[in-house]
């Protein structure tokens, strides 16, 4: 094993997919490269997050897949679903990636530590206050954690850790908040047997999201059943034996798990920041310029840790942007604002570019095209459920600024739409290319009549 009193030339803090992603490339370059983690390689993405949550979407997707099989000739009798046989498959597939995080660290040559790491100068980081690490540099990549202050009795509801561990499936399940975690595992459990009911104080789910997607993500998790609290005023949580009750308003509801999804905070408790002067940003994370370089030298951040866009890939973009800037000599940073994402609810919605109201306050003129089906596959097994998709273009220069789709396969055809949006596709050059048919994907190269101008004053 590597002496640690040797200097190394980046240490890395934090095992997820951008601490991991910068140590690998870091020593790709040449570097002589530390990593210290306190739990499991993998991180929240890998091991409590994007890759078990998708694979109990799924599950839940299954659901209603055998729903709509009878009128495409298939009987399906009996058909149940056990929580506990999930559980034990996805530990043994988490297993199995952690395995893999592992043997990259260590086939990339990098010397990994295992404890909690504690700044003591912007070249020294202590493991568990007793194992001194020496390095050129230092990587905070630590990412976040669920908030635990945002109503009293918070502490009785579970996290997304926590839901992801149960065995059984909540028949009342309570979801407080409305971002991704929380309309993704409230569309997930209401799949999987749950009756859900989501609490938000805005007066739609998904804040940040293009207004007319969000309203209708909102009316298609309506349609399915699930409870939409909008502009509730939640007072406190609190729970007795096996059942929790959310208190909203002058009202009372009673469940037998509730979820917190208010939000996360960046993980930067215990890394000594305060003491070495490292700035943070009013909401707690560190405070970082475009090159991902803290306020004090030889010390940087990636990922959520400074909550620019907490996403998994821009976490690892920012990490080897960094890393080869620091280790070639470029002068590399992430463009932000072309990032595409995706929400993994039922149906899912997905999102490159910009929103109508962030185009309108930037762009004087705008043509936006719109347009809502039934897909083939749903309209033949007499569903209602509905695709929808918006493209804002300027006018002036005809660029496509934003596209939005709701409904199925959505992730898939936003993340391929997301090159030409990046390159600066117009809109010219969506009516220039020839269909696949019959896809859904054939509508965002359909589109020919502008559904509204807007005009901004």
């Amino acid at each position: 094993m590597t002496d640690a009193s040797v200097p190394f030339d980046l240490v890395v803090i934090g095992g997820g997919s951008g601490g991991v992603a910068s140590a690998r490339r870091a020593a790709a370059h040449g570097a002589k490269v530390a990593l210290v983690e306190r739990d499991r390689l993998g991180g929240t993405c890998v091991i409590r997050g994007c890759v078990p949550k998708k694979l109990m979407m799924y599950a839940a997707k299954f659901g209603r897949e055998l729903a709509e099989a009878g009128p495409y000739g298939w009987t399906v009798d009996n058909a149940r679903f056990s929580l506990a046989t999930w559980q034990a498959n996805k530990r043994v597939e988490i297993d199995r990636l952690e395995g893999i995080y592992s043997r990259m660290l260590e086939n990339s040559g990098v010397t990994v530590f295992r404890g909690n790491a504690t700044l003591s100068d912007s070249q020294t980081v202590m493991v568990d206050g007793v194992t001194p690490i020496h390095g050129k540099r230092v990587l905070i990549a630590t990412g976040a954690r669920a908030n635990r202050h945002a109503v009293p009795g918070i502490e009785h509801a579970m996290t997304s850790d926590d839901l992801l561990d149960l065995s059984e499936v909540p028949k009342r399940l309570g979801v407080l908040g409305a971002g991704y975690i929380a309309l993704e595992f409230a569309s997930i459990m209401q799949g999987l047997g749950s009756s859900v009911t989501v609490f938000y104080r805005d007066h739609l789910p998904l804040r940040g999201f293009d207004e007319g997607m969000r309203a209708k993500l909102a009316d298609a998790l309506t349609a399915q059943g699930i409870r939409l609290m909008g502009r509730s005023s939640m007072r406190s949580v609190e729970a007795s034996g096996d059942t929790t009750w959310v208190f909203a308003g002058d009202e009372s509801f009673e469940f037998d798990a509730v979820l917190n999804a208010t939000g996360r905070s960046p993980n930067v408790q215990g890394l000594g920041l305060e003491k070495l002067g490292v700035t943070l940003a009013p909401d707690g994370a560190i405070a970082v310029n475009e090159w991902s370089e803290t306020s004090v030298a030889n010390v940087y951040a990636v990922g959520d840790v400074t909550n620019r866009m907490a996403l998994t890939p821009v976490a690892i973009a920012e990490g080897r942007a960094l890393v080869d800037n620091l280790f070639t000599g470029t002068r590399r940073t992430v463009n932000h604002a072309s990032v595409a994402t995706a929400t993994f609810t039922m149906p899912p919605l997905s999102t490159v570019g910009l929103t109508e109201e962030a185009a309108a306050a930037q762009y004087p003129n705008l043509r936006i095209y719109e347009t809502e089906f039934r897909p083939m596959k749903v309209a033949f097994a007499g569903g209602t459920s509905k695709t929808a998709i918006k493209v804002i273009v300027d006018d002036a220069s005809d660029r496509v600024l934003g596209v939005h789709m709701l409904g199925d396969d959505s992730p898939e055809i936003i993340q391929a739409l997301a090159v030409a949006v990046t390159m600066g596709a117009t809109k010219a050059d969506l009516d220039q290319t020839i269909a696949v048919h019959p896809t859904t994907a054939e509508e965002l190269v359909l589109l020919r009549e502008v559904s509204r101008r807007v005009t901004r004053g």
